[in-house]
């Protein structure tokens, strides 16, 4: 398996009114390489990710794509013995073979999706909708504002690659039912989209789902995409630390999603919320 993060040489300029400054270390950098998901053997994507967890990855990617509905759909799923120029493993290609009684018909995608825009098709709210197995209004789950706001910061203690590189985006699926909220699993990537695949994988191989009493945690924007893979998941309520868009709050409202973004220090914009935030409150004038 690749290494998640890479030293590489560098030089630092800082503008000074006496001149510049320049710090020669070697800087951290995030690993980005591409993983080709196969069926059967077929290529079917190829995505640019960080490696690891890449069977977590490729799980939460077929089942944002509606092509399994638990990992018992999936019969095996390895690493490709493909070999670089220089004859080692290079673990950048996985296959999954469907259970029996499985077919597993996966159109292959033409084009290369990058780290950052994920492969989610520009599909629309309805057919969100339509392919959701779960009714996350049914889910009454009470979510007290002062837990919500301590969720970025949970996520963010557990963030050890950013840690290294600046550069890594973070998911996680923090269990909200107890007094204390419980951290389930954390994943980093340098796309956001493969980083909520892979906790939403990781909730698929321990039978998880759906992700009642629990929050998706992201450390970046909530866009579209994420939201749909939140509501996919089946979990009632979704946080992140900066902002939303028009397109995802309304996915947000159609599906009984509570989604809170800006959350930061003592403080959260709610966008979406059927009722679960609960606690006293004043307006302001």
């Amino acid at each position: 398996m690749g290494r998640i993060t890479r030293r590489t040489p560098a030089r630092r300029l800082q503008v000074r009114p006496d001149g510049v400054l320049v710090d020669t270390r070697p800087d951290t950098l995030a690993v980005e390489e591409p993983l080709e998901i196969r069926v059967s053997g077929e290529p079917v994507v190829v995505t640019m990710r960080t490696p690891g967890d890449d069977f977590d990855l490729t799980l939460g990617w077929l089942h944002a794509e509606g092509h399994i509905r638990a990992a018992s759909d999936v019969r095996t799923l390895q690493h490709c013995q493909d070999l670089d120029e220089d004859g080692r493993p290079t673990f950048n290609a996985v296959d999954v073979t469907g259970s029996p009684g499985v077919n597993l018909q996966v159109t292959p995608r033409a084009t290369t999706a990058t780290s950052a825009c994920g492969m989610c098709g520009a599909r629309t709210i309805a057919d969100t909708r339509a392919r959701s197995r779960y009714d996350l209004t049914l889910d009454r789950t009470p979510l007290d504002p002062a837990v919500l706001v301590q969720l970025p910061h949970l996520l963010r203690e557990r963030q050890t690659g950013f840690d290294r590189t600046g550069g890594m985006h973070a998911a996680a699926i923090i269990d909200v039912r107890a007094p204390e909220p419980i951290v389930r699993a954390v994943r980093e990537d340098v796309g956001r989209h493969n980083a909520v695949d892979k906790v939403v994988g990781w909730a698929l191989r321990q039978d998880a789902l759906p992700l009642f009493g629990h929050v998706m945690v992201v450390s970046g924007r909530a866009g579209y995409e994420l939201v749909q893979k939140t509501v996919l998941a089946g979990a009632p309520a979704m946080v992140s630390v900066s902002a939303t868009s028009s397109l995802a709050v309304e996915l947000a409202r159609e599906a009984g999603l509570t989604l809170a973004s800006f959350v930061r220090d003592d403080r959260l914009t709610l966008y979406s919320d059927p009722d679960r935030v609960t606690a006293p409150h004043r307006d302001i004038d």
